[in-house]
C-alpha cells in the first residue's frame, strides 16, 4: 500500500472518531431542544397566550412532585385539578428549603401521557429559571396553563381524560457547591 494511501485512511479514521466524540457531546442538547420544540417524550410546551377556543370536554390533572438531592419539601396545594380543554388553569406549589443555608434548585418537568406532551402548555412556571430559597424559607410557586384545543383531534392523544404533570427539583447547576 502506498504511503499516501495510507495517510488518507488515517486522516479518515482521525475524522470520523472525531466526529462520533463530537456527535456524543451533543446529543443530549440536541435531544432536549428537539423535545422542547416538538413536545416529545412528554415534554411540556412553553406559550405565549392561551387559545380562543374552549371546549366542553374536562380533563384531569394530576400534579406530582419530587425533590432529588435536596433538603426541602414540595407538594402541590391540590394534588389535582379538573379543567375544560383550552381554558386556562392555575395551579399552587408549596415549596420550603428544610436546611440551615440557602439552597439554590431548579424544577424540571415532564407529563405522561407522553403523547399529550405537544398539548399542555405552559404561560408562567416557577421551572424556567433557577430558584433559590433561604434557610427555612416556604415560598408559594404558581404554574398557569392549559390544555391546547388540538388534543381533542389527534387521534394519539385524543383518549387522554387524565394528565400528570410531574416535577422534580434537584440542585441547580449553576448552584455553588456545599
Amino acid at each position: 500500500m502506498k504511503p499516501a494511501r495510507q495517510n488518507m485512511i488515517a486522516v479518515i479514521c482521525v475524522l470520523t472518531v472525531m466526529g462520533m466524540t463530537g456527535a456524543a457531546f451533543a446529543a443530549v442538547p440536541l435531544y432536549r431542544m428537539f423535545c422542547q420544540v416538538t413536545g416529545f417524550d412528554g415534554t411540556t410546551m412553553r406559550a405565549d397566550k392561551a387559545p380562543d377556543t374552549v371546549l366542553d370536554r374536562t380533563v384531569t390533572v394530576r400534579f406530582d412532585t419530587n425533590v432529588r438531592g435536596v433538603p426541602m419539601t414540595f407538594r402541590a396545594e391540590s394534588p389535582t385539578q379538573r379543567v375544560r380543554i383550552g381554558e386556562t388553569g392555575l395551579a399552587y406549589f408549596d415549596v420550603t428549603n428544610t436546611s440551615d443555608r440557602p439552597i439554590q434548585v431548579r424544577a424540571s418537568y415532564n407529563v405522561s401521557p407522553e403523547q399529550t406532551g405537544p398539548y399542555f402548555q405552559k404561560l408562567q412556571c416557577f421551572c424556567f429559571t433557577d430558584q433559590t430559597l433561604a434557610a427555612g424559607e416556604t415560598r408559594q410557586f404558581p404554574v398557569q396553563y392549559f390544555i391546547a384545543p388540538e388534543l381533542a383531534t389527534d387521534r394519539e392523544a385524543q383518549g387522554a381524560r387524565d394528565i400528570t404533570l410531574s416535577y422534580t427539583f434537584f440542585p441547580s447547576v449553576d448552584a455553588p457547591k456545599a
